[in-house]
């Protein structure tokens, strides 16, 4: 099974955005990342795993193929933690990956699932906004930096909350629920009737709470 999510990098002073592909394959069990990314993103999938199974996911046995595009710029940054967890719960089945289709998502996470902030979210906001995206999923922390542009929703977590989801409830809950469409706001961060602004509460899953 394959899953786009959003995400933006840092090149200079600023910012472009970045297709993260996640595909699930039969195979023997091994997660490969392609794309010219760096050794910070290559060592993300250990914390990947870790706060995925620390947060109540199941991964299967699978093989694993993530691929950051556009494949020929080189990609640095633990940032890419968000989007390759949320790529790998919608490979696996565990997420819908409608919820992404609007929305960017950049954060370095813990091994408990913590959601650590990062560098260059004003940036990487600037490059979400002006791609079109509805709104950018980040660290309670760097909310200040993305907030200052407009037009685009800002979310992040409850400070100091962790993501504990479960995976059952969450596929109880994504079968329950039909997506809705995002409606316009303002860049102030607030939460709208929207699967994805919800899912910020859950940095490690990025699932309608």
């Amino acid at each position: 099974m394959l899953a786009f999510v959003r995400s933006a990098a840092i090149l200079g002073i600023d910012a472009y955005i970045v297709v993260v592909e996640v595909d699930s394959a039969a195979g023997l069990p091994a997660i490969a990342t392609v794309g010219l990314a760096q050794s910070a993103v290559k060592e993300g999938k250990d914390r990947v795993l870790s706060a995925l199974q620390n947060s109540g996911f199941e991964m299967p046995p699978r093989r694993i193929t993530v691929n950051l595009a556009p494949a020929d710029v080189k990609k640095e940054g633990s940032h890419f933690d968000l989007p390759i967890a949320c790529g790998l719960l919608a490979a696996s089945g565990q997420l819908s990956s409608d919820c992404f289709q609007r929305y960017a998502l950049a954060g370095e996470l813990g091994l408990d699932g913590a959601l650590r902030p990062i560098r260059g979210a004003l940036s990487m906001a600037q490059a979400v906004a002006e791609a079109g995206l509805a709104g950018f999923i980040i660290p309670a922390a760097n909310l200040s930096e993305a907030s200052v542009i407009e037009g685009l929703d800002s979310l992040g977590p409850r400070p100091g909350r962790r993501a504990r989801p479960r995976a059952r409830e969450a596929r109880a809950r994504d079968r329950r629920r039909r997506w809705p469409q995002h409606t316009a706001g303002g860049a102030s961060g607030r939460r709208q009737n929207d699967a994805c602004p919800q899912a910020a509460r859950h940095p490690a899953a990025s699932q309608s709470g």
